[in-house]
């Protein structure tokens, strides 16, 4: 969830800035960790939220460049530049605008002192959640530099699970995309031919014959009508599920679909564990990694199932027993946490559960490949046939009328 913070920062700065949180508490404990004065900590409205994308709302940095960028500065601090010296030196040669734009704030930021996790956490959802939280415990361990490649290796593993799961669904979705296309052409141009000509014909028509012509008619007849409220439905789901409810609803309605459910579903826990994982090794205390790891989580819906298991940890409940009352994560994640627990090896169990996520996601997502164009076939050749029975059931009953 996002809320709107004023604070004042203690070199007595007063800011109004928006931060990401499971609710009011973590956001306000986590301003206090950094030393700030408090005044208000409010929920962001969904008006608030729907206005931006038509105000000066900054694009979320892509993983790809945001990888680059992380590179840059990793080897620039590796060879013993200062960091504000790194800094100017990625601006010379920044060609992005919108990255200079940004690169720039921050830099001015470090100038005036402020601390680089601080100055990216400003941006707010641009960056990655975690990536402030990793920044600070390497500025606190003065390691920045091995924290920095620690996330390097982190984003690179999730840069590639992305590309699987993307490039796996991009021949069904073509396929599924020029189906729908050819059924319309064929409703709106060649439909309405037959349609003409069972007019001049004046023979009674069978049923399924009249339905199919009286679609081809509104879809030609009102095609501006029928785009315009596809339009405008799709642009009010864009809005509602951009709000925080809204959100969470369409999230949970993916876990229910299916073939797909579980995969979103377990890529989800593979983003959770991963992060989790990668704030622990870079020395961030657990609860605050935990909170920041589960803003992580991309499915609002699972998010929210796993925020209750932050105050069971924070109460003293084991972390592996407080995941299981969750009811989110399979029996096999949650024996391979209790053991990561008992050896003192948390952060690399963390990282073996997300790879055993990943594999999971992969092979469903293959088997999914190889079930999908054959189901696809069988449905649009059942509908191209139902189609083409309802077009010709007429003439062949006009031809046996002759016959006889």
């Amino acid at each position: 969830m996002q809320f709107v913070c004023r604070y004042g920062t203690p070199d007595g700065r007063v800011l109004t800035e928006v931060q990401q949180g499971t609710d009011v508490g973590a956001v306000r404990r986590e301003l206090e960790r950094q030393g700030c004065h408090i005044f208000e900590v409010k929920p962001r409205s969904p008006l608030m939220q729907l206005q931006l994308p038509f105000a000066n709302r900054r694009k979320k940095m892509s993983m790809p460049a945001f990888l680059a960028f992380n590179q840059e500065l990793a080897a620039l601090l590796r060879a013993g530049l200062p960091l504000l010296q790194g800094l100017e030196m990625m601006l010379e040669r920044m060609e992005d605008p919108g990255l200079k734009e940004v690169l720039t704030e921050i830099r001015d930021k470090v100038k005036s002192g402020e601390e680089l996790s601080d100055a990216f956490a400003s941006f707010g959802d641009m960056f990655p959640p975690l990536y402030a939280s990793t920044l600070k415990a390497g500025e606190r361990s003065g390691e920045l530099e091995q924290v920095i490649r620690r996330f390097i290796r982190y984003l690179r593993l999730v840069i590639d699970a992305r590309k699987r799961v993307v490039s796996a669904m991009v021949y069904p979705s073509v396929l599924i995309l020029l189906s729908i296309a050819m059924l319309v052409v064929m409703a709106i141009y060649v439909v309405p031919m037959f349609a003409q000509f069972y007019g001049d014909l004046e023979a009674e028509l069978p049923t399924i014959t009249k339905v199919t012509l009286s679609v081809s008619s509104f879809l030609r007849d009102y095609y501006a009508i029928t785009f315009g409220a596809l339009l405008i439905g799709g642009i009010a789901f864009r809005i509602w599920s951009r709000s925080p409810s809204g959100r969470a609803t369409a999230d949970r309605w993916k876990l229910y679909i299916p073939l797909l459910g579980t995969i979103f579903l377990y890529f989800s826990l593979s983003e959770f564990c991963r992060s989790l994982s990668t704030l622990i090794a870079g020395g961030i205390p657990f609860v605050s990694a935990f909170e920041t790891a589960n803003t992580a989580i991309g499915n609002k819906h699972i998010s929210g199932q796993i925020g209750p298991a932050i105050e069971r940890v924070r109460q003293g409940t084991s972390f592996n027993e407080a995941l299981e009352q969750t009811e989110v994560f399979p029996h096999m994640s949650i024996d391979m946490i209790k053991v990561g627990e008992a050896t003192g090896s948390l952060d690399e169990m963390l990282s073996s559960v997300a790879d055993y996520f990943d594999e999971h996601v992969e092979t469903r997502v293959e088997r999914l490949l190889a079930l999908i164009e054959p189901v696809m076939l069988i449905i649009m050749g059942l509908l191209i046939g139902i189609l083409l029975v309802s077009i010709y059931m007429p003439m062949f009953g006009a031809l046996s009328q002759v016959r006889a």
